[in-house]
């Protein structure tokens, strides 16, 4: 693509010290931790990860909760990781903060979005070990009891907890989860992980890459930088991070994953490592749902209503 500027497709500028200056103003909401009206459908309150690498979560619960015959019923506890090629967003970017509003209420679910650390200030795997964090303190207020986060405590399921990323943060639940299987996880349990459009790479282009590599919104030149600056430096994108199927430490653990819900689209540039990576999940033993529509594009689920309901029920169920 002569004369494409990547940089200025994803409203960012490079310094001279490797960082960005990210020059897209998106709209950010505060968390609500009270309920201020009564159709409110939710509350959300942060809480500090980690203090020394400026981490945090951010919470949701419904505010009407579903009940059984003598008192509240336990929710699933769903940890999520956002999308944003590693170098954009936050738990606080609006269409996050909406998005996992409403999965919620409509679920009904606690959630606990991560704000990880993001690219190229901190390379990956700087974004898998914030992760790692996130579901070693959900597995530390299980322990706590009583003692432990009020909302977890008295609304979550420990016994249920799922990991769900969408784009590059699908990417960082499937590596996460790995790692997370190098410690004893219980009281815990995590039942599931939902991959939304999981970003997957290569160094040979795929068909579908080629196909779409003029794409309006996601164009191949978009791509590669967001791996240019989220790997780690003198890596390229046959690097485990970007391609799961690459040899490496992680294959001998992916037999082992739990259930998998893969989503993609047709008009995705990256589908075909999606559908690539299924395969492999499958090989592997790993009881996988896939759910591969032909028509839509990567992120399509942000902008249209349908699509976003019918995600919504896929994930409903898988939980």
């Amino acid at each position: 693509m002569p004369g494409f500027d990547a940089y200025d497709h994803l409203n960012i500028s490079l310094n001279p010290d490797g960082t960005v200056n990210r020059h897209l103003k998106i709209p950010s909401l505060p968390a609500t931790p009270d309920v201020l009206t009564p159709d409110q459908p939710t509350v959300s309150k942060d809480v500090t990860l980690n203090a020394d690498k400026k981490t945090s979560l951010r919470i949701f619960r419904p505010t009407k909760l579903p009940c059984n015959d003598t008192s509240v019923a336990k929710l699933p506890i769903i940890i999520y990781v956002h999308g944003g090629g590693f170098i954009d967003f936050s738990p606080a970017t609006a269409m996050i903060h909406d998005h996992c509003s409403k999965m919620a209420v409509e679920i009904p679910a606690v959630l606990v979005s991560v704000d990880y650390r993001l690219a190229p200030e901190s390379r990956l795997p700087a974004q898998y070990e914030d992760a790692v964090d996130a579901i070693l303190w959900v597995k530390k207020q299980a322990e706590l009891g009583g003692e432990g986060d009020e909302w977890l405590r008295d609304y979550g399921d420990f016994s249920r907890c799922n990991l769900y990323g969408a784009s590059n943060g699908a990417n960082i639940v499937f590596h996460a989860a790995l790692r997370a299987m190098d410690h004893n996880l219980e009281p815990m349990k995590i039942t599931g992980l939902i991959l939304n459009q999981p970003m997957f790479s290569g160094n040979k282009r795929t068909r579908s890459e080629l196909k779409f590599a003029t794409d309006q919104f996601l164009p191949l030149p978009a791509i590669d930088l967001y791996w240019h600056l989220s790997l780690p430096p003198g890596t390229d994108r046959d690097h485990r991070y970007s391609n799961p199927m690459a040899d490496g430490p992680h294959k001998e653990k992916i037999k082992s994953l739990g259930r998998c819900l893969v989503v993609g689209f047709g008009g995705d540039p990256m589908v075909d490592k999606q559908q690539a990576f299924v395969q492999m999940l499958i090989l592997e033993g790993v009881p996988v749902e896939a759910r591969f529509d032909n028509i839509g594009f990567h992120g399509i689920d942000l902008i249209d209503a349908r699509r976003a309901a019918a995600l919504l029920t896929f994930i409903k169920e898988f939980v």
